[in-house]
């Protein structure tokens, strides 16, 4: 009878003991943290790469408006793209299809309103066009990207994905005057 009461107070006063307790808090409010951390660190990037894109399309749409391009082809307005946009977007010639449609002024009818962008879980991917319009044509430019993410699962990776393989796409548009011919 003795050794249960002696067992029993021991065991009141572990109840009452409360070192330990920081380390529960830590072990429940550490993966929060962690989470929102990274869920930062990724929109940042995303941003960063959004930012590059609609950067190297303004300069492209610039170097349209002057004639600087000769007969612009997808492979020269991509690659124009990619090498201006430091890097940012992985595999960038093989991710990202441009469009360059004129519009007409008569009617009034755009493209779609969402960029063609390529698909990756498909064999046989979109074709865009590119043409030049005539003079005092008004043109839109479009450029859309597929990129990985860093942290396709935690957060807003669920959210974003475009494609099995966890890509999403980003996408910037541009619109000019063709000068008069």
């Amino acid at each position: 009878m003795m050794r249960l009461l002696s067992s029993l107070r021991r065991l009141g006063r572990a109840a009452r003991r409360e070192d330990g307790t920081a380390t529960v808090e830590f072990v429940i409010l550490f993966p929060i943290f962690i989470a929102i951390m990274f869920q930062a660190f990724e929109v940042g990037w995303i941003t960063v790469r959004q930012t590059m894109l609609d950067h190297a399309l303004d300069l492209a749409v610039r170097e349209l408006r002057l004639g600087h391009f000769t007969n612009p082809t997808n492979d020269t307005l991509r690659t124009y793209i990619c090498n201006h946009t430091a890097g940012v977007i992985a595999d960038c010639n093989n991710s990202m299809l441009i469009e360059l449609t004129p519009v007409d002024t008569s009617t009034w009818a755009l493209p779609p309103p969402n960029a063609t962008c390529i698909n990756r879980d498909a064999k046989l991917q979109p074709v865009t066009t590119v043409q030049q319009g005539s003079g005092d044509q008004l043109m839109i430019v479009r450029a859309c990207a597929i990129i990985n993410l860093m942290f396709p699962l935690v957060g807003v990776g669920p959210h974003l994905t475009v494609d099995s393989k966890g890509g999403m796409a980003i996408a910037a548009s541009s619109a000019f005057v063709n000068e008069p011919g």
